[in-house]
């Protein structure tokens, strides 16, 4: 048994992170950057928030070392600064991640008593959590993308060649293509989500880039979208497992909305065979995410179980280690 200082800790960067989400998501972090130091009331003022939650708050930031304070006047600390989303190496996803992680945990047990699993919108019931969805996962996967991907399938340098359009289904922000069409110059991309929140940010992230003219996002459903052109990759990044029960329907469709040659590029949590897995780092958080998953009507998924459904409707399949993660590239036989 743990000695309960160490549990009290583990307890206190919880709490921690969730003084953070408060910052990060009202934008006090990154005004306080810009002002350098402010009391209570100014940052306030300049945020637009009430003066009394603000000064609770620089206290409670303060205890937790988020802030620095001289009398009644605060300044960022160097912990405080990278919880900025601008910040290079922001840390603001752990924040985001931390309330989004709470609020699925209380949703949680009380959905146990009843069995039910609402699906998706359970997302979409925290106001505050919603529009920083996207940016949480594009800080916490687009590091990866970059280090393992880019650059080092060659169906992706394939496309780019011709100019094809790749087509991101679930997009989210956009961050997928957004990366793909900085590093590939000749590439055309198309982003389609369920979530307005999400393709109002990824048409304004396209628009900051200059990259407007090579793509465009779309409000669309997974199962009823309609593509101008054929496909020459269709990416679903965390996402199949939301629709695995279709997987038939949907890899029949995706094969025939894809030029011959093109690929599908799925992107997956890789569930193991081996549950004692899932007591190393890397997978912990996998785990949680399951019974999160599971709120929504999903499930995570092994490597194999991927790629033999491709293989059964008629894909050719390779598969490649993203850490704790699997890709599958799936190319459609000429």
């Amino acid at each position: 048994m743990l000695p309960i200082e160490e549990m009290r800790a583990k307890a206190q960067g919880a709490t921690a992170l969730q003084i953070a989400f408060i910052g990060v998501v009202n934008h006090l972090f990154s005004l306080l950057h810009e002002l350098g130091e402010a009391s209570p009331q100014e940052l306030a003022q300049r945020a637009q928030l009430d003066a009394g939650y603000v000064e609770r708050w620089c206290d409670a930031a303060y205890a937790f070392a988020w802030l620095e304070r001289t009398a009644d006047r605060f300044r960022l600390s160097e912990e405080g600064d990278a919880m900025r989303p601008e910040h290079p190496e922001s840390r603001m996803a752990l924040a985001i991640g931390t309330v989004l992680g709470a609020h699925m945990a209380e949703r949680a047990a009380v959905l146990m008593r009843t069995g039910e699993r609402p699906g998706e919108k359970v997302l979409a019931e925290r106001e505050s959590i919603l529009p920083w969805f996207g940016p949480m996962l594009e800080q916490t996967f687009r590091p990866i993308f970059t280090q393992m991907v880019l650059g080092h399938l060659p169906i992706l340098a394939e496309v780019d060649q011709r100019g094809g359009l790749v087509v991101d289904l679930g997009c989210g922000n956009g961050w997928y293509l957004r990366a793909l069409l900085h590093h590939y110059s000749q590439l055309r991309g198309l982003g389609l989500d369920g979530f307005e929140e999400n393709i109002r940010q990824a048409t304004e992230l396209a628009a900051n880039e200059g990259l407007s003219s090579r793509v465009q996002f779309a409000k669309g459903d997974i199962h009823h979208f309609q593509l101008g052109e054929m496909a020459d990759l269709i990416a679903m990044n965390r996402a199949l497992h939301h629709v695995w029960e279709e997987r038939g329907e949907l890899f029949a469709r995706l094969h025939a909305e894809l030029r011959p040659g093109g690929a599908l590029l799925i992107w997956e949590p890789a569930w193991p065979k081996d549950p004692q897995v899932l007591r190393e780092a890397p997978y912990r958080a996998m785990a949680f995410q399951n019974l999160s998953e599971y709120i929504q009507g999903n499930h995570f998924l092994r490597p194999e179980e991927i790629e033999n459904a491709l293989q059964e409707a008629g894909f050719r399949t390779q598969v490649h280690e993203l850490r704790s993660d699997v890709l599958v590239e799936a190319r459609r036989p000429h």
